[in-house]
């Protein structure tokens, strides 16, 4: 079997249609069948289920794409290395929303002056969203705030990162140093979607406290919560890193709430199958330095 036959179970497996796979791989619908139908054949098993004019992977199907993600990847990994021996090459990184407005740039600026023809792609989105592009290859590393799910996936500890409760400067809670827990269930929440790091651990705490809490607005970035609790229309748990500078303005006020604690801790993740290159030891030597 070629790598192109694996490149092409790939692409029916992530489109679970051989048309639109086709269409990515610029070839034609019965050429992809045909790849499909040899590596059946080739093993001897049946990797999809055709029901209904759709797509299911088999038990075997399961099995030979996760064997397919990995002999891609290292090849990825080769050519990536390859280039890195005259200085060039690509380093895919992925960071959850506060590791990368926080965190990520200093990192990658720094790491960049030493190694400037190394080509560093960044993309940020939610723990979940960067767990699962980890796991189908689209990314090296993961810098991430949230809880990882997957056995495929080897996290290490990078730092650790506390958040805290904030309200706009005109908010009834800004005259005060302290609250209660229970008078948290009197508020609007202000919250980063399902799936964000700071989102579970907000939850987490919450319920090990069996604090009841209503959310009025959820959104996937930091700047939109800050700007909403700034004009007051709710209240927020955000991570301190975050909300430095507009505390130090006078614009959000922190309040403590006795005997409630929000940490977390920023986790560096990669597959467990990935090959690690050059590139990816000296990233994650200079992310676990910067603790």
């Amino acid at each position: 079997m070629t790598l192109r036959h694996f490149q092409i179970f790939v692409a029916v497996c992530d489109h679970k249609n051989m048309t639109a796979a086709a269409s990515t791989m610029f070839m034609s619908q019965p050429a992809v069948s045909q790849a499909v139908s040899e590596l059946e054949e080739y093993y001897n098993v049946r990797l999809f289920e055709r029901l209904s004019k759709k797509l299911y992977l088999t038990q075997a199907g399961e099995k030979l794409l996760s064997y397919a993600r990995h002999i891609i990847g290292l090849n990825a990994a080769a050519e990536n290395e390859m280039r890195a021996l005259s200085e060039s090459g690509r380093l895919r990184i992925g960071a959850s929303v506060t590791v990368g407005s926080c965190v990520l740039p200093k990192l990658v600026a720094d790491f960049s002056k030493v190694f400037p023809g190394l080509k560093i792609e960044v993309t940020e989105d939610n723990t979940s969203k960067i767990e699962q592009l980890i796991i189908n290859d689209k990314l090296d590393l993961g810098l991430v705030e949230g809880e990882i799910t997957s056995q495929d996936i080897i996290s290490r500890p990078m730092a650790d990162d506390i958040l805290v409760l904030i309200c706009g400067a005109g908010h009834p809670l800004a005259t005060r140093n302290s609250i209660e827990p229970y008078e948290l269930e009197k508020e609007n929440f202000i919250l980063r979607e399902i799936g964000s790091g700071t989102r579970k651990t907000f939850e987490d705490v919450m319920a090990e406290n069996s604090l009841k809490w209503t959310a009025t607005w959820t959104c996937n970035n930091t700047d939109t919560i800050k700007m909403a609790v700034a004009e007051g229309l709710g209240i927020s748990v955000i991570s301190k890193r975050a909300v430095s500078k507009e505390i130090e303005e006078g614009i959000l006020k922190v309040i403590n709430v006795n005997g409630l604690y929000f940490k977390r801790q920023f986790k560096l993740i990669h597959h467990k199958n990935k090959y690690l290159t050059e590139a990816i030891k000296k990233f994650t030597k200079v992310c676990l330095q910067n603790q």
